[in-house]
């Protein structure tokens, strides 16, 4: 079973996600973000490929259950992931929605992220990676593969200890299937799914304890979880980051094909307090060595 997307893709480069409403300034959900639908963003832009912002497409899309809102602006429940999306070209208001979402001195992750982040917020890190497409993978079932579920999670949380193969949180399994090899009773490899946007499903969390690293446990799992996500009519993808020149080659003979580069912008929301005695406010940035204050009109 080869995946072959540019048979089901449509000339603009895929599944389109709905196109993106106007937002009215001050039209935002009680609450300052509770889960549940966001009423005025459907998608990423209309015109734009559903993968150029995966994690806006995903939250506004198949995994609304596991989102927040606030104007334009999204992120996963805090438990389950900490990627966070605005749209492309971000306002002043996208960014102001955007912290109402963020606890003061929370760290959290914008894939895709098309502008620097305003006063307000920390960048900690900015990692280059690289966005890859299946398009000419196998997909092939597993007979040693089996399904992952809640009861799993702790060997899972182990395995993502010892291995760092990405964000993986207690509620992470809810994003979609994920599969696992065990030896002798131990999980010892594992791979699932993240990221939905339309049309698509992103391929994640692949990783192998290093004592069982060279028995191709990797590139079974990945054909095997591309069993269901062809079954349902969607295409797999992927990130890697761009210095695992191990991995990308491994998904390159898979039959994986470098779409775009990727920046991921790891940023802190910085921490805003009321003077007790002055009623002044104090905005306190996480530095490197310690918290820095100054007081603000």
């Amino acid at each position: 079973m080869a995946v072959t997307p540019a048979a089901t893709r449509d000339p603009n480069g895929g599944a389109r996600a709905g196109a993106l409403t106007p937002r009215p300034r001050g039209a935002h959900l009680p609450a300052a973000g509770r889960a549940g639908k966001l009423d005025d963003v459907t998608g990423v832009d209309a015109g734009a490929h559903p993968l150029d912002n995966p994690v806006l497409g995903s939250l506004t899309g198949p995994h609304e259950r596991l989102a927040r809102f606030r104007g334009r602006a999204a992120r996963y429940l805090a438990d389950v992931s900490p990627f966070c999306a605005l749209p492309a070209g971000p306002d002043a208001a996208d960014w102001a929605d955007a912290t109402q979402l963020v606890a003061p001195g929370e760290t959290v992750m914008f894939p895709a992220l098309a502008a620097a982040p305003p006063p307000g917020w920390a960048v900690l890190g900015l990692g280059e990676g690289v966005q890859l497409v299946a398009d000419g993978l196998k997909a092939r079932p597993d007979e040693e593969a089996v399904t992952l579920g809640p009861a799993d999670v702790p060997d899972m949380l182990r395995l993502v200890e010892r291995t760092k193969p990405g964000p993986f949180l207690p509620r992470t399994i809810e994003l979609g299937r994920y599969l696992g090899i065990r030896r002798d009773g131990e999980l010892v490899a594992m791979a699932g799914e993240r990221l939905r946007p339309p049309g698509w499903t992103e391929i994640s969390a692949v990783c192998t304890d290093s004592a069982w690293r060279g028995y191709g446990f990797a590139s079974r799992l990945t054909r095997a979880l591309a069993v269901g996500i062809v079954a349902r009519g969607e295409v797999p993808f992927l990130h890697a980051i761009a210095t695992n020149v191990t991995a990308i080659r491994l998904y390159k003979e898979l039959g994986f094909t470098h779409r775009r580069d990727i920046q991921f912008a790891l940023l802190r929301r910085d921490l805003f307090v009321r003077g007790m005695s002055e009623g002044r406010h104090i905005l306190v940035s996480w530095g490197g060595r310690g918290a820095v204050c100054r007081a603000l009109a």
